[in-house]
């Protein structure tokens, strides 16, 4: 009996080793290197190139010129200026206007350089650090329910990077730099501003007042300035903003992560269509669409940027990874078509009523270079063997519907 045993035994460990080994790689159908067998996420997806262009574009009022950081809390936008102001701006959701400034009184401003908030407080990050050279580096912690009865309850939560043994001041030279974090559970995670190595350090603190070692988690080479993040813990998704040392803002997006292991799943770096704007905070109020502000920015005579607030969509490279529950086509959206600009597949979900349903696309000299038809309510469209340019989808059997798609 134990003879048979242990070679069963043995087979079932070496079947459970193999599907273990199948279930690795990389799950998300918009990566190059897109493994329709793996289950869990190893980080290894890769992307080619992509960048957005924002949906609209906002000027905001002067007396946020130095807008940097952004949360969406209590129906209203709020931000802050980066420089010894002490207020809060309340920003309406519609033109962008500020509605309310309340004065955080008790507290100062030496470098805030990002706001974050979980259900009972906000966080205002005190550790801008462009020198290098800052030993009260600090979050204040402050009571939402404070603030709604108009007396601020604060708490400080100082700390320091155990890795860092030079302070002498620098010219923006220095990786001890921070522009950005997030609030978790019982944890804060800031993302360095590497100036020197233009990488991004992941660091964690207690979420609780007190000094403390920040304790470093992981580094990420984004190629430029990290300046803002926002997490969205239920769908496991986070979206920095940065930009180059040329002034090419970026979003880096972070998704399907394990845990608070952010850097160990999905990667990609999207370039934000709008030069020479120093974007430096982001949120979002529904998951998929994103509000990013720059700063003011001028170098004379040539380049003069005003502050503004942006929206993005950003549905087209995380619709497929969240299954849409966003992205329902409705009588508005009968189908809806992702990622766009596209590599060699396109996603296309359609209202089941409508299905089955024939397709086309048709290049910009009018010519069919593609036809098929769509079996399923969400289906896969190849693009191989076109060549990178516009096209035009048609889809539709008695009714036509007609949708742009870019191949890359």
């Amino acid at each position: 009996m134990k003879k048979c045993l242990i070679p069963a035994l043995a087979a079932l460990f070496l079947s459970a080793l193999q599907i273990s080994a199948q279930q690795t790689g990389c799950p998300d159908r918009l990566a190059v290197n897109y493994n329709p067998e793996a289950i869990a996420n190893d980080g290894s997806c890769r992307y080619n190139q992509a960048n957005i262009i924002p949906l609209g574009s906002l000027e905001l009022e002067a007396e946020i010129a130095e807008t940097s950081g952004l949360i969406f809390w209590d129906n209203m936008f709020w931000t802050h200026n980066d420089d010894h102001d002490i207020n809060l701006y309340g920003l309406d959701t519609i033109y962008g206007k500020v509605t309310r400034t309340y004065p955080l009184h008790g507290i100062s401003n030496t470098d805030w350089e990002e706001i974050s908030q979980d259900e009972s407080h906000i966080y205002i990050g005190d550790f801008g650090n462009n020198s290098g050279n800052r030993r009260d580096l600090k979050i204040y912690m402050i009571s939402k329910q404070s603030i709604i009865d108009n007396s601020p309850l604060y708490d400080s939560i100082c700390f320091s990077y155990p890795e860092q043994t030079d302070f002498n001041p620098g010219s923006y030279n220095s990786d001890f730099d921070c522009e950005a974090f997030i609030v978790s559970e019982d944890s804060l995670y800031l993302f360095t501003k590497g100036w020197a190595s233009r990488q991004t350090t992941l660091y964690s603190l207690p979420k609780t007042p007190g000094t403390w070692d920040a304790k470093r988690k992981a580094s990420l080479n984004v190629n430029g300035l990290i300046t803002g993040a926002v997490y969205n813990r239920d769908k496991r998704i986070i979206v920095l903003t940065g930009y180059s040392n040329k002034l090419q803002p970026f979003l880096y997006l972070l998704y399907d992560f394990a845990g608070t292991d952010f850097l160990g799943a999905n990667k990609r770096k999207i370039d934000l269509l709008l030069p020479y704007h120093q974007v430096e905070a982001i949120t979002t109020t529904k998951g998929t669409r994103f509000f990013i502000t720059n700063e003011a920015f001028s170098y004379k005579p040539v380049v003069r940027v005003s502050q503004k607030i942006h929206l993005v969509d950003l549905r087209s490279f995380l619709g497929n990874y969240l299954v849409l529950p966003f992205l329902i086509p409705d009588e508005l959206n009968s189908f809806i078509i992702s990622p766009i600009p596209a590599n060699n597949y396109i996603m296309v979900q359609g209202l089941p009523e409508l299905i089955p349903a024939n397709y086309l696309i048709v290049n910009m000299s009018g010519r069919i270079v593609k036809t098929g038809v769509l079996e399923s309510d969400i289906s896969m469209v190849s693009l191989s063997g076109l060549s990178s340019g516009i096209y035009l989808l048609r889809i539709g059997n008695e009714r036509l519907y007609a949708y742009k798609i870019v191949k890359e």
